[in-house]
């Protein structure tokens, strides 16, 4: 209990004193198209997430080094994607690296390339789908918890991790949530947070994943996913925009924009969907592998189905608030 209370007040500490440097060198979020927020704030205060995780690789006889050292790079080229905004050209390859890295952490093995090219793209695409999803203020947060919930329910039963490796992000995520979890953020995760995060989500759920042999395990981050992925489509679709280019066809922008539903309730909201669906993935998960793919793909369709039906609403509310 004593290294829970270090960790929190190092953590704590950190937060506060990269605050304070943030406003002094103006590292800060500017809004544009894709914004929810409409004044300028200080960014980058995720940079706590990653510390956690190198706080738990030192007080923990040094875990998962690849794993670790993965997070690291890809920390550091976000952090100066936060402060300089770099091309995605030069973020690509550490994001890249970041998930070889976890692959290479896991031992998953290289034969059938096919299935390791998946799980690479999974991967890379997992990363930049946490950076893309924080747009609100306490979805990265509060979600975030909802996820590791999900996953230290699973392996507080397994012990496939050390639990710690769970603990110490969410420590950081609620003191996270001290500054960002209110109606006028003090700061943002900025890419430096999201992006290790997600890397962090895809590390864990992966390799309990491989270790249980239940792919339910990733759908842990469906309400992410289902967002994510959907409005992908719709923009590569429908609107024929690049996917690089600032929007705001996410649902939970369109839940702020056309419902002027509180950032604080959609968040709220998403994090409650995916404790929910917590809760059949730990009741199923053990379940055999026919079972669970019947489980996998009803979760997936109810998604799918309800991300279209909702889409096609709130189009229909903007079309006759508009007239």
């Amino acid at each position: 209990m004593k290294i829970y209370v270090l960790v929190t007040l190092l953590l704590a500490v950190l937060s506060y004193v990269y605050l304070k440097l943030a406003i002094k060198f103006k590292i800060i979020d500017k809004p544009n198209q894709r914004s929810s927020h409409t004044k300028i704030t200080v960014r980058g205060g995720g940079i706590i997430f990653p510390v956690a995780i190198l706080l738990f690789f030192i007080l923990n006889d040094y875990q998962y080094p690849y794993f670790v050292l993965g997070v690291f790079l890809i920390s550091v080229i976000s952090f100066l994607d936060d402060i300089y905004t770099l091309s995605s050209k030069i973020r690509f390859p550490f994001q890249f690296l970041g998930v070889f890295l976890i692959l290479y952490q896991v031992d998953y093995p290289f034969s059938p390339f096919y299935l390791y090219a998946v799980f690479l793209i999974l991967g890379i695409g997992a990363v930049n789908m946490f950076n893309f999803m924080d747009g609100i203020n306490g979805i990265t947060g509060l979600y975030s918890l909802a996820v590791i919930s999900g996953l230290f329910l699973i392996n507080n039963t397994e012990n496939i991790v050390d639990n710690d490796l769970l603990i110490y992000p969410a420590i950081s995520l609620v003191i996270f949530g001290f500054y960002n979890f209110r109606r006028k953020a003090l700061f943002f995760a900025g890419d430096i947070g999201s992006i290790a995060i997600g890397l962090f989500m895809y590390f864990v759920g992966f390799l309990l994943a491989i270790k249980l042999s239940s792919p339910l395990i990733l759908l842990l981050i469906i309400v992410y996913g289902a967002d994510a992925g959907n409005t992908l489509l719709y923009r590569k679709i429908f609107t024929k925009e690049s996917i690089f280019d600032p929007h705001r066809h996410h649902i939970y922008q369109k839940l702020v924009d056309v419902y002027k539903i509180s950032h604080l309730k959609v968040a709220s909201i998403y994090a409650i969907l995916q404790l929910f669906v917590n809760f059949i993935i730990f009741k199923t998960y053990k379940l055999e592998l026919s079972s669970q793919l019947i489980v996998f793909f009803v979760l997936i369709f109810i998604f799918i189905v309800s991300y279209i039906l909702l889409f096609k609403k709130i189009k229909r509310d903007l079309v006759f608030k508009n007239e």
